[in-house]
């Protein structure tokens, strides 16, 4: 019986241990495998001869020739852009103005055919009836020389071609010279006064409405003046213009002449006062300050050229004021001058764009109207065009040779 008992223990241990090992085994195979750390092992180290141990003997490595060697290739070599660098614009240097008129004459073709080569022929009629010198009037009124002017030279050529008698062309012709000559006048001081003095450069005020070239005038009037030997310096004071003080400049810049300039829409009178101020500091002769033309009303015309000069003679007389005119608006450009005239004391005028005219008369007729001369005349759109105005050789290019 015990034997029994033995064997059946004996049967129950083994049957749980089998079954054990049977749970055990599938817990294993249910859970992840675990990750194992990477080992990292270090670069064997070659190992130096102990005491008493010979030196492995060293291995030869194979050797390349010269030719074998492979130079490394060039990098492509980089498009390297010159910087472009801005060259100052190169001066220029001006005609001489001595003759300039004379050299120039050939622009006064279209006044020449009106005015002089037509009284010439009218002249030169053999009977000079009443009809005749109707004819004479119409020709002196429609070149704007004036009724006043016009009925002044008439009576004149009247007297003097009873007096002499026979007419042949050159008798005509010097007689129609001096009385033309005279008409306009040779005394008067044409002038621009830009020579420095005590109190510092010579101030030019230039006016005149927009539309008549004043400010290219203004650049013209600075290349006369180095063409004279004058060291210049602009005031861009026509802030209301676009654009004025940019073509100003430019002009400036073509003689070496430095332009102070403000804001577009600042104060006329303080950039005028600034150009003065520099002109001192740098010792020029000469200051050209460029008004503004846009004043729609008399007294805002007044208002602004009056403070201009009141602020500009803090540093010093101005010397000379001259007004622009387009000699095409005949008399409108009368008008204007009357208006101008009430605002600041005219010293001189500039006529432009007689070339394009065939009313020369009108140079008479301004000067009777303002009471000034005419100091310089425009002859064209090129930069030497504008002439120092000479009353002998103004009449010899108006009746032609």
């Amino acid at each position: 019986m015990e034997y029994v008992i033995l064997a059946v223990v004996i049967a129950v241990v083994a049957v749980g241990a089998i079954a054990g090992l049977v749970v055990s085994g599938r817990r294993r195979q249910q859970l992840p495998p675990k990750s194992q750390a990477p080992v990292i092992t270090a670069p064997p180290t070659p190992r130096e001869p102990a005491v008493g141990e010979e030196a492995a003997p060293p291995t030869e490595e194979p050797r390349r020739t010269v030719e074998e060697v492979k130079l490394p290739e060039a990098e492509a070599e980089v498009e390297t852009v010159p910087e472009t660098v801005e060259e100052a614009p190169a001066i220029e240097v001006p005609e001489p103005t001595a003759g300039r008129l004379v050299r120039l004459r050939s622009r006064l073709s279209r006044s020449q055919n009106s005015l002089g080569k037509g009284l010439l022929s009218l002249l030169s009629r053999e009977h000079l009836d009443e009809d005749t010198w109707e004819e004479i009037e119409e020709t002196l009124l429609t070149a704007d020389v004036g009724v006043a002017p016009t009925q002044e030279l008439v009576e004149r050529l009247r007297t003097r071609v009873k007096v002499l008698g026979t007419r042949t062309p050159d008798e005509l012709r010097g007689l129609l010279r001096e009385e033309l000559v005279g008409l306009i006048g040779e005394d008067s001081d044409r002038t621009v006064r830009s020579t420095k003095h005590e109190e510092g450069p010579a101030v030019v005020l230039v006016v005149g409405v927009n539309g008549v070239g004043k400010t290219t005038t203004t650049g013209k009037l600075a290349r006369v003046l180095v063409a004279d030997g004058r060291k210049v310096v602009l005031g861009a004071a026509d802030t209301f213009r676009a654009a004025a003080a940019d073509q100003l400049q430019t002009w400036g810049e073509r003689v070496g002449a430095r332009t102070v300039r403000g804001p577009e829409g600042g104060d006329p009178a303080s950039i005028a006062f600034d150009a003065v101020k520099e002109g001192i500091a740098e010792g020029a002769d000469t200051v050209l300050v460029d008004t503004a033309g846009r004043l729609h009303t008399k007294t805002g015309l007044m208002d602004e050229l009056g403070k201009v000069k009141r602020v500009v003679e803090k540093h010093g007389p101005v010397d000379e004021v001259l007004l622009v005119l387009d000699a095409t608006t005949g008399q409108n450009g009368l008008i204007q001058a009357r208006v101008f005239a009430e605002v600041v004391d005219i010293t001189g005028i500039v006529l432009t764009k007689l070339d394009g005219t065939a009313k020369g008369g009108i140079v008479v007729a301004v000067q009777r109207e303002l009471g000034v001369p005419v100091k310089l005349i425009g002859l064209g759109e090129g930069a030497d065009d504008l002439a120092p105005f000479e009353p002998g050789a103004f009449v010899d290019a108006l009746i032609g040779d």
